[in-house]
């Protein structure tokens, strides 16, 4: 698991980063800051994996491999979905939690 020292790469790919220009454009429509401070917020906290990312808990949801994804909360309603694979973090998904209550 995690060791003292080791700094895992960082990757979010296309399809994560879509996920997060989805939810900043929804946000716009409401208030630009709050937008800003969104983006802000999610990229600090994926950005804080690359130290400890074993810290968070494993994302347990029904249709999902056992074990495999681990999650995080941002920005009080946002659920960071990655997995660990060897040296690199792979974020998979950013989802918003508020229209499920489901912050688990």
């Amino acid at each position: 698991m995690d060791s003292e020292g080791i700094i895992y790469k960082i990757v979010v790919p296309p399809a994560a980063e879509d996920r997060i220009a989805e939810h900043f454009e929804f946000l716009m429509k409401v208030s630009e800051d709050a937008a800003i401070k969104l983006v802000h917020g999610l990229l600090e906290d994926i950005q804080s994996l690359e130290k400890m990312p074993f810290r968070n808990p494993v994302y347990n949801h029904p249709f999902v491999t056992p074990l495999k994804y681990r999650c995080m909360v941002s920005n009080k309603r946002y659920r960071i979905v990655y997995q660990v694979i060897n040296d690199t973090v792979l974020v998979d998904d950013i989802q918003d939690c508020r229209q499920n209550n489901d912050m688990q």
